[in-house]
């Protein structure tokens, strides 16, 4: 079963299966502070296990809970709290902290479409040097888990591709895939915070180094 309509939940329909309740819903804006909107993707977590308690839970947390800057968000604080829930209310689950998601539609606001749209329309954008970012493609959420789900019982998982992407990096690509120059303004700014992946994640991408697999998003969703 899946709870959701977004880019996470669609990528999963292959997958789907009566064991399992895939919870791909709730906050998708990072800088929300609206306690209703945290409540209520509370209330559907707490319901839906409620309701299905013979299944193996699988739920998609942010890896943003690692950046030491956020501790105190408004977000951070809601997935941890999601994250402790589940460890406390479940029997069998899997919590997967993913980056920054690649797919076609979704959030206009995500990285990757943000960027299309700012150069498609000839728009000029700021670009933080000091800025890196965690890339996934959102196909592989359902290939990692259909490959390694039944071995990552009640753990918690950071997943992603292994490499900090600089933004000039993913614009270059994006140039190069749409034949269009992008007009932007570079600034000294910009962070980002280091992740520890397992054997298991680093090992999915084995082979791909960060030049194809950027190629690679850029190919399949621009």
């Amino acid at each position: 079963m899946i709870i959701g309509k977004g880019l996470i939940a669609q990528s999963l329909q292959y997958i789907d299966t009566e064991s399992h309740l895939f919870f791909a819903s709730g906050v998708s804006n990072s800088l929300e502070i609206r306690s209703s909107e945290f409540e209520r993707e509370f209330l559907l977590l707490r319901n839906s296990i409620a309701q299905h308690p013979e299944c193996r839970l699988i739920y998609f947390s942010t890896l943003s809970i690692n950046d030491q800057s956020k501790q105190t968000s408004h977000y951070v604080l809601h997935k941890l709290r999601l994250e402790e829930y589940i460890r406390t209310h479940t029997s069998s689950h899997l919590i997967l902290r993913i980056g920054n998601i690649v797919g076609n539609g979704g959030n206009p606001n995500t990285l990757f479409n943000f960027l299309k749209t700012q150069i498609s329309q000839g728009n000029t954008f700021t670009l933080h040097q000091k800025a890196r970012r965690l890339l996934l493609d959102v196909d592989d959420v359902s290939k990692f888990l259909k490959a390694h789900d039944e071995h990552l019982n009640n753990e918690t998982v950071n997943f992603a591709y292994p490499y900090y992407f600089d933004l000039k990096e993913i614009v270059q690509a994006l140039e190069n895939r749409m034949q269009k120059k992008a007009k932007y303004m570079e600034t000294d700014e910009g962070d980002f915070y280091k992740v520890d992946f397992d054997k298991t994640a680093n090992n999915f991408f084995t082979g791909i180094n960060a030049d194809k697999y950027l190629r690679i998003l850029a190919e399949k969703y621009i």
